[in-house]
């Protein structure tokens, strides 16, 4: 099945060659057998999971044989039953519950932390679609960041729903779960206002 929001399903289940089939400027990701269409992000959307994504990373993921550290990951191909293709635009897996990563192969491990970008062509369908699927295969800590708002929500799995915990702004310092050590000055994600 191949639909955004507003079209109907089709009657097969989408399969990994209907996203090799989209034109280049489009993201794909089959969500329990549904094909799910975008354009692929712009630089405000880019840019604020590149500088989040970076501290996270130089802080958890640069010794790999660290066993209590994490793999952080820009849009990985996550494999999961019903569904052939799932990119956060960040994700990150305890070392203790993906090790090794695969190579070449998409990973068919649910994430610890799942980081969304909001986008004007985004917004609906992550918080309709992908939110609630995350919950249900019990990803535990989702953040959103929202460029426009200049806010990231952070949330927590509790009971198969999302309870927010706190929500951070403009020039704040974000530390939260499960990075809690980590401090981010949020200023560093956003471009100026034009």
């Amino acid at each position: 099945m191949r639909m955004s929001l507003l079209a109907q399903p089709r009657s097969r289940p989408a399969v990994y060659a209907d996203l090799e089939a989209l034109p280049e400027h489009t993201k794909g990701e089959i969500i329990e057998d549904v094909l799910y269409t975008q354009p692929r992000p712009r630089l405000r959307h880019s840019r604020a999971g590149l500088r989040i994504g970076g501290r996270i990373s130089e802080a958890y993921d640069l010794e790999p044989s660290n066993p209590s550290g994490w793999w952080i990951a820009i849009e990985p191909g996550i494999e999961l039953p019903r569904s052939a293709e799932v990119a956060p635009d960040l994700a990150g897996w305890r070392r203790e519950r993906l090790k090794p990563p695969p190579h070449n192969e998409p990973i068919r491990v649910v994430p610890d932390w799942v980081c969304e970008v909001l986008s004007p062509s985004n917004r609906t369908y992550d918080r309709r679609i992908k939110f609630p699927y995350y919950a249900k295969i019990g990803v535990a800590h989702l953040w959103v960041i929202d460029t426009e708002a200049r806010t990231v929500e952070i949330k927590q799995l509790v009971n198969h729903q999302w309870t927010d915990t706190c929500v951070f702004a403009d020039a704040e310092v974000l530390s939260a779960e499960p990075f809690k050590e980590l401090q981010i000055p949020l200023a560093s994600l956003w471009l100026p206002s034009s």
